[in-house]
Formats: structure tokens, C-alpha cells, sequence
């Protein structure tokens, strides 16, 4: 068996400031790690921890019996992914879908590379690995069948689930050709040849059926919560309930009385950075949940707030202003913009504030692990397997191939699931309960008040106009503290990465741009969210420029085409570092035709320009992220007394090829949903360094009668020349700014603070 090798390298993006038989196929995978200085530059999944590999292992393996397996390398979360992958491979098989069976993997990077589920990547990444899986196999199968028939593989064909002879009408099942499949050598990569578009019968197609939407449907999969194990207790952590804080001291004595209580533990926490480690405090182990939350509650416990005891986010918000209003280092500066700005007469300028956000997935951070005989097993519903088996393994002072992860269904995940400091936290108690399996579980509060947050921001912006309203300058000053402080002690300065979301590389046709960035510190674990920092970015840019077309008496629209400019290409490069989602800046350029093409197709289905009645508006906005372009139109009106009611969502998206058009739609429609909830009542904020909100009753979710009424999804078709895009995070960013645009053009009434429902009554 070949397989890939091991990387050294482990997910740490901040390093400056991680009884089948026959026919067997796999790839490795992909993560995103910092390069050599001196290595010459990679992109996509060639950047990834351990490349991708096509080599014949374990992706693909079809039994006697004639079914398929395939085995899914990345994290389902709801986006498809066990579905859509698996189809790419079986459609270049030539298998019957009704016959594929998907195979969840186990963390393991010297097979399969990066797992990392995140970034928007894994079809983009993946897709033509997984053709090539599915076209290999298919020519092994050819070859046996021609094999034993005496003819030339040339002669015979795949078709549902079948080799064809067609001169003779001959056939075999792929279970009667497995064991001579896997005696053929595997034929070199350049000798295989890929199906032609017109022979699809999934890729592109709306036929394929979800590989979990019954098991889903009638509660028959198993997600990380769902996990049973013989003998297991079951835990909850009493946390410091402030980020640094520590435990001073614990009478257990009530807790241990609670019926069904069996253990209580003292777990050590680790000070900042906050890395992927567990928070520490106590943790109560019981027979059930039920008893071990009740036996928390009769915890007597003291706790020292250490430095973030005091955080405030009112007063924050202060802190960020006043940054947000000086001068700061410059990450972008094209032309002459500070002397332009100082030497206009008609200048216009606004400030943008949104507070931190938390994940909220439907299904809390859970995780069970059993450690026998000196090695661990850890089930639970992470987005990084082998951030997992690193952090577990450092722990538990463990070597990390004597730690298996076994990866779940995810019951929603945003970013909050890469970080497995949960997954930790069940192995420690495992540990500390020598071997017993103990599943710890998080509740809606826990969830809450001890997430790895989204940033709070204050976006400034400032422009210099001509006579015509047009910008001849633009500055941008985004103050927010870092996800780089997860990770580097005193990191106060947001990373390029950061930056590049629709900050620095702003695509408008501005002969003076700069875009300053000053340091900030964090009082907050900081994480990964969906579409991260795209989101404060584009709400301040795109609601900026719908203020600008007002302050020139202009069409919104018209307005921010003509801030675009010119269909054209821009090198990444040329605006400031060119990190662009770690993709080949030559492969993708920033294409300002497709952008102005996608606000084109969102503005004429919602009927752009038409008369409305009192107290009703259209709102616009368009991004780029994740190499997508999406432009959303949203219809609202307003009641008097601030009632908001959504009428219309029109979404536009070009993320090149269409692989499987219903999850693009569903992924959309979810990203709107998500994207208004958080644009509406979505707030954490801070008192006494403690989170204030506790469960959806303070921090609410969009609810079904707050929804929009219809969303319209508009995708531009391409064909596989063009290079795939992300899906699951570039419908977010648009919305908050379409959603606030479409309240001033009903309202009059300017939003430059989320959330709008603190707003609303104001109208």
C-alpha cells in the first residue's frame, strides 16, 4: 500500500505575530499552513499540509457485492459535503448513486493531508482530485472487463454500475470485476482520460439525493451529542467565567451530594494565548447530564478575573473609536491619498460599529473520549481532525499516533468547531478518571459565554469627491482586535488574511487608496466565523458607497458600477499583500465583470428602480470573497413604530462551475438567514469581563415569522474553464449592507451600528 507522507506541519496560521474487498483508490488532502521564506510559493490545495496526492489507497474501494464506498475526508456541517464530493467520484465511475455508500475519515494527515473543513474550499480544492479518483477507477474496471472478454479496453464502457461490451451487448457488475480491478496496476495520472461534460448524470445536475437527508430526517445519524459508550459518565465544566481568569477555590461538598453525581474535578486551565486549550475550571461527572448540570449548580466556587476582569464593550467601543480616528500604520497605499484628502473642499465621512458574534450552532460543543491501554479515542464533531489529534495528543502527553479522532456529524459548525478545545476537555477527564469514557457536553449558556467570538469592529472611512459626487480619494481606518491574539501573546494587529477580506484588496476604480490598520488588543478568545472579517468590511465599504450615491444625488446602482469600473482584471498583487484566500492570484484575478454581471442579475429580479410605496425600499450590496462574487437586493418595509418586515431577498452569486446546484442553493439561502439573524439582534457584549447574554432568549436567532417572506438565488452558469469558487461563506457579507440600505431608502434613516433592532425604534 503507498500512502502519503506525514507533514511536520500543523495548523498554525500565525507563526509571526496545524471488511472491504477489491478495488481501492484514495487522495490525500489539503490545510493551509505558512510557507518557507525561501520556498517557492504555493496556492490551494497545494499549500495544504501534505499537498494532494493521487495515489491508489483508500478513497475508493468497491466490495463483492457491488457496492461503492467512498470515504468523505472533510467535516459534514450541513453544506453537503458527504453528499457532493462522493458524487463527483461516482459520476466519473459511471456508479448508480443508489448504490454509493459514503465512508466518514478518521483524522489521519499522512493519508489525507489537511482535513481542515473551513475556508470554502473543500470542492474547490477537491474537485478535480475526486475526478481522477472516479475516472481511475473506471479505467481499472474497463481494463478487467476487456480483460476477460478478450477485447480492447477501447471496446467497453461504464454505465450505471455495469461494464458494456457494446459490440456484443456483453456486461458485468462492478461487485463481479472488483478482484480483478485490483489486481490491474494502477495506470499513470496522464494516462487517464475525464469524462466529457455531456456524459454527466450528477455533476451539474439537480438529481442527486442528499447521502443523509433520511438518516437526518428520521434521527438516525449520529452526531457528536448523539455519542454512547459503555460505562460512560457524562460532564459539564464550571468555566471562569472570565477570559484569563482562574479558580481559587472550590467546595465540592453540595455537588457531591446531588444524586447520580460521581466525580468532581478541578481542571487546569492555561493563560493566554488562548491557542485551542481548554478554558479549565471544575468539571462534575455524572450517570447523567441532567445530574451533572444539577450538581454544578450546587458548586460553591471562587474565582480570581485576572486582567480582563474589568472589560467593558461599551467602553471598548470607545477604545476602538478613538483608534479608529487616528492615524495608524498603512496595509494599502496607492496614489496620494492623505494629501488629496487634506487638500479637498468636499470631503464625506462615516463610522461603523458591530459587536462581537457568537457561533451559536444549532448543536453545542460535545465530545466523548476513552483512553485504554495508553491510547485515546476522541468522538466528536470538530472542523480540523488533526488540530484534534495535535491538541489532545500535547495534553495528554501523548504521542499523536496514539490518538484516533473519529469525526462526526456536525449540527452546524461556522468556524466555532475548528477549535477542539472541547474535544480536549473530554480527554483530560477521561484521563484524570483513569480511562473511563466521559462525554462532556457545552450548554446554550456555556456556548454562549465561552465562545471563540467574532470580532467587534470600528470601520472609519473617509472620501475626497468631485464636482460630480465621484471619489478622488478613499481612506479606510478598521480597528478590531485579532484572531492572530488566539494564537501569539500581545498579537494586537488584525493579520493579512484579515485584511484581505474586503479591506485592502477594495476593487473600485479610485486613482488614491489607503487602508490603515491599528493595533488593538483583545480581551475576548477570537475566532474563526463564517466569512470572518469579509463581514465588518463589507457592511461599513458597501453601506459607504450607498452614502456616497446618495450625497451625489445618484442611483445606488449606477453609482457603485461606476465605483467599479471598467470590466477588467485585477492582480491581486497589486492591491497591497494579494493574500486572496490563498489562491493563485494568476488563476484568480478579481474579475470586475463578473462582480458588475452578478449586481446586474441581482438588481433586474428584484426589479431595481420600481416604484415603491411609502415606507418600503430596495437595498444593494456586492462582495468578493472566497474567490465568489455576490451581489444581494433585499426588499423591506418599515412601520412607524420601527417594525421591520423582510419582503424580498434576490441573491446573485458567480462562483464559476456548478457542481451541485442544490446545495449551492440551500447554502445561500442559509448564509441570507444567517446574514439577517446577525444583522438584526446579533450582540455579545461584555460587563465585568463577563458576557452578558446566556441562551437565544438575549441572544436571538432569526426566527421563521421574522424571515424574508421569499429568497430568489440567481447563480451564473459557467462552464468547467473557469475556475471554482466558495459557496459556504460569500453569501453571508452582502447582507447586513443590502439589509441597512434597503432600511434607508424606505426610511431615510442611516445604520452605521448592528444590531439594527437597537436602531429600529429610532426611525
Amino acid at each position: 500500500m503507498i500512502s502519503a507522507p506525514a507533514s511536520p506541519a500543523r495548523r498554525n496560521l500565525l507563526k509571526a505575530a496545524g471488511a472491504l474487498t477489491g478495488l481501492a483508490l484514495t487522495i490525500g488532502s489539503s490545510g493551509l499552513v505558512a510557507a518557507a521564506d525561501a520556498a517557492p510559493a504555493k496556492f490551494g490545495a497545494d499549500a495544504m499540509p501534505g499537498g494532494l496526492v493521487q495515489d491508489v489507497l483508500v478513497f475508493l474501494s468497491i466490495g463483492a457485492d457491488g457496492a461503492v464506498n467512498i470515504v468523505v475526508h472533510r467535516s459534514e456541517m450541513g453544506q453537503g459535503v458527504r453528499t457532493s464530493l462522493p458524487m463527483v467520484v461516482a459520476d466519473e465511475l459511471g456508479a448508480d448513486w443508489a448504490r454509493v455508500r459514503v465512508v466518514q475519515a478518521d483524522a489521519n494527515e499522512a493519508r489525507y493531508g489537511s482535513q481542515d473543513t473551513d475556508g470554502s474550499r473543500s470542492m474547490r480544492h477537491h474537485f478535480a482530485a475526486m475526478r481522477h479518483i472516479g475516472a481511475t477507477g473506471r479505467s481499472m474496471l474497463e481494463s478487467a472487463a476487456a480483460a476477460r472478454w478478450g477485447v480492447a479496453a477501447g471496446e467497453v464502457k461504464t454505465v450505471n454500475h455495469e461494464v458494456i461490451h457494446t459490440a456484443s451487448g456483453r456486461r458485468l457488475g462492478f461487485g463481479a470485476l472488483a478482484l480483478d480491478a485490483a489486481k490491474i496496476p494502477v495506470p499513470p495520472a496522464d494516462s487517464i482520460k475525464l469524462k466529457d461534460v455531456s456524459e454527466f448524470r450528477y455533476i451539474g445536475k439537480n438529481n442527486t439525493r442528499g447521502i443523509d437527508l433520511t438518516d437526518i430526517v428520521t434521527g438516525n445519524t449520529h452526531y457528536g451529542i448523539d455519542t454512547r459508550l459503555d460505562g460512560m459518565l457524562y460532564a459539564v465544566i464550571a468555566r471562569p467565567p472570565v477570559f484569563g481568569g482562574k479558580l481559587v477555590s472550590v467546595d465540592k461538598t453540595a455537588a457531591m451530594n446531588v444524586p447520580g453525581v460521581v466525580q468532581v474535578i478541578e481542571l487546569k486551565g492555561s493563560p493566554p494565548p488562548a491557542l485551542f486549550n481548554p478554558l479549565g475550571g471544575v468539571a462534575v461527572l455524572a450517570k447523567t447530564t441532567w445530574a451533572a448540570m444539577k450538581g454544578r449548580e450546587a458548586l460553591k466556587l471562587e474565582w480570581d478575573d485576572g486582567p480582563n476582569g474589568s472589560y467593558d464593550s461599551a467602553e471598548f467601543r470607545k477604545t476602538l473609536e478613538q483608534a479608529a480616528n487616528s492615524p495608524a500604520k498603512a496595509v494599502r497605499d496607492q496614489g496620494a491619498t492623505v494629501d488629496t484628502l487634506a487638500a479637498s473642499t468636499h470631503k464625506f465621512s462615516a463610522q461603523y460599529y458591530l459587536p462581537h458574534l457568537a457561533h451559536a450552532t444549532m448543536e453545542p460543543p460535545a465530545a466523548a473520549a476513552r483512553i485504554v491501554d495508553g491510547k485515546c479515542e476522541v468522538w466528536a464533531p470538530v472542523q480540523a481532525p488533526q488540530a484534534t489529534v495535535a491538541t489532545v495528543a500535547r495534553l495528554l502527553g501523548m504521542k499523536p499516533e496514539d490518538v484516533t479522532v473519529h469525526v462526526t456529524l456536525l449540527g452546524g459548525g461556522f468556524g466555532r468547531k475548528s477549535k477542539p478545545d472541547f474535544a480536549a476537555e473530554a480527554a483530560l477527564l477521561s484521563q484524570a478518571m483513569k480511562g473511563v469514557p466521559v462525554k462532556v457536553t457545552w450548554t446554550r449558556d456555556d456556548d454562549l459565554q465561552h465562545d471563540y467570538l467574532h470580532t467587534v469592529s470600528v470601520e472609519r472611512l473617509e472620501a475626497s469627491l468631485d464636482a460630480k459626487g465621484r471619489p478622488t480619494a478613499w481612506l479606510h481606518r478598521t480597528a478590531a482586535p485579532t484572531i492572530a491574539s488566539t494564537f501569539a501573546a500581545g498579537a494586537k494587529t488584525q493579520a493579512p488574511f484579515e485584511l484581505s477580506m474586503s479591506a485592502v484588496n477594495v476593487p473600485f476604480a479610485i486613482p488614491n487608496i489607503r487602508v490603515e490598520v491599528p493595533d488593538v488588543e483583545a480581551h475576548a478568545r477570537i475566532g474563526w466565523f463564517r466569512s470572518v472579517s469579509n463581514i465588518p468590511h463589507a457592511f461599513a465599504i458597501q453601506s459607504f458607497a450607498a452614502e456616497l450615491a446618495h450625497a451625489a444625488r445618484r442611483d445606488h446602482k449606477q453609482y457603485l458600477l461606476d465605483l467599479l469600473g471598467p470590466a477588467r482584471k485585477i492582480d491581486p498583487r497589486s492591491m497591497a499583500d494579494g493574500w486572496n484566500y490563498g489562491e493563485s492570484p494568476d488563476r484568480y484575478p478579481v474579475d470586475i465583470g463578473r462582480m458588475r454581471n452578478v449586481i446586474e442579475v441581482a438588481t433586474a429580479k428584484a426589479g431595481w428602480g420600481r416604484k415603491l410605496p411609502k415606507g418600503r425600499g430596495l437595498g444593494l450590496a456586492v462582495t468578493y470573497s472566497f474567490v465568489t462574487y455576490v451581489a444581494a437586493v433585499i426588499e423591506v418595509s418599515v412601520k412607524p413604530n420601527g417594525e421591520l418586515e423582510i419582503a424580498q431577498v434576490d441573491i446573485a452569486m458567480d462562483c464559476g462551475p456548478q457542481i451541485n446546484p442544490d446545495r449551492i442553493r440551500s447554502q445561500i439561502e442559509g448564509a441570507c438567514i444567517m446574514g439577517l439573524g446577525l444583522a438584526i439582534s446579533g450582540e455579545i457584549s461584555f460587563k465585568n469581563g463577563r458576557v452578558e447574554q446566556s441562551n437565544f432568549h438575549d441572544y436571538e436567532v432569526m426566527r421563521a415569522a421574522a424571515a424574508p417572506r421569499e429568497i430568489r438565488t440567481h447563480l451564473v452558469t459557467h462552464g468547467l474553464d473557469t475556475e471554482l469558487g466558495g459557496v459556504g461563506e460569500p453569501a453571508t457579507p452582502p447582507i447586513a449592507p443590502a439589509l441597512c440600505n434597503a432600511i434607508f431608502a424606505a426610511t431615510g434613516k442611516r445604520i452605521r451600528e448592528l444590531p439594527i433592532r437597537n436602531q429600529l425604534a429610532k426611525t
